[in-house]
């Protein structure tokens, strides 16, 4: 009987312990996952699972010949379109004007002798030493030339000027639109070989070289850490007297000592314990899910880790 006795006074004592009244949480990472936007071949794989990458670093290449090819072409056409703008502004060429001020010198020179040659005539006219047929003419090849004089320095003040308004706009258009059409192929190729916004840490790697991407596929995901974040469930009691912003103290098994942290969210809503906490006290309560952020980066606190939380005093 003695066995039976010291079974049933060890189950007795079980049931006595007090309850580990503790909060128990986990930690948890927002992984950044990086994609292409466009479709090809993984030409390079820069980084390995695990690995630590600053800010700028390479992670992957795909094959860029064709979007290399297509931001030379939108590069040409925008050199086109900045020619073509440049050269309706300006007026027209050197040696065209050239020719208009040559033309305006022989009318003018013309428009004197014809006027010289009616002024001559005139007063004969009216004596009856010329006909009045001749004078005619004569006032008629002054004012021709006259005419001429005024069509060539409309033609050189149009020279000058350039092209019309409208035209102008088209070609400005035209350059904007080649601007657009530039930035886009140079986004493509920058990201069809992607760099670490922030200093990270690689989780995973997707693919290898040589196989085939599709467009917003991931390749890589990082992990930077300010994406590190503590989540927990308290009970309904005791949410009232969580603040945002309040600190805590954080406790793993393997950790250097106690991280300290802050409340950086409080659900608004109750729900049931998740089952990832789930035990035969707590399973049928209703609790709230809280989020705090480490004060610093500690290698320790990887996600998927248990944790301890102790609440400290709201500010």
């Amino acid at each position: 009987m003695k066995p039976y006795f010291l079974l049933a006074l060890a189950i007795l004592l079980v049931a006595c312990e007090p309850a580990d009244d503790g909060i128990h949480g986990y930690v948890e990472g927002e992984f950044v996952m990086v994609a292409p936007t466009s479709a090809g071949i993984l030409e390079t794989l820069s980084v390995e699972r695990g690995e630590d990458v600053d800010a700028g670093a390479p992670l992957f290449s795909l094959d860029l010949t064709d979007l290399t090819a297509q931001r030379d072409r939108a590069a040409a056409d925008l050199w086109r379109a900045q020619a073509e703008l440049e050269d309706l502004t300006k007026g027209e060429r050197p040696e065209e004007i050239d020719v208009l001020l040559q033309q305006r010198e022989q009318a003018r020179a013309t428009l004197i002798n014809a006027e010289k040659e009616y002024d001559r005539i005139l007063p004969l006219s009216k004596t009856g030493a010329v006909t009045i047929a001749r004078r005619d003419d004569a006032r008629a090849a002054r004012d021709t030339a006259r005419a001429r004089v005024d069509e060539v320095e409309a033609q050189l003040r149009l020279a000058n000027l350039g092209a019309r308004v409208d035209r102008i706009e088209a070609a400005r258009a035209a350059v904007k639109s080649a601007e657009n059409l530039l930035a886009q192929a140079e986004k493509r190729l920058n990201e069809a070989a992607p760099v670490a916004t922030a200093d990270s840490t690689v989780e995973d790697t997707f693919f290898r070289a040589g196989e085939f991407i599709a467009a917003g596929q991931p390749v890589v995901s990082l992990l930077p850490p300010e994406n590190i974040k503590i989540r927990f469930y308290v009970p309904q009691a005791i949410v009232p007297q969580i603040k945002h912003g309040q600190p805590i103290s954080i406790s793993c098994d393997g950790c250097s000592g106690t991280i300290a942290g802050k409340v950086s969210y409080i659900a608004p809503q109750s729900e049931y314990t998740p089952p990832v906490i789930f035990s035969v006290e707590s399973r049928e309560k209703l609790v709230f899910l809280i989020e705090a952020t480490p004060d610093a980066y500690h290698s320790e606190l990887r996600p998927g880790l248990p944790v301890d939380i102790e609440l400290g005093q709201p500010s």
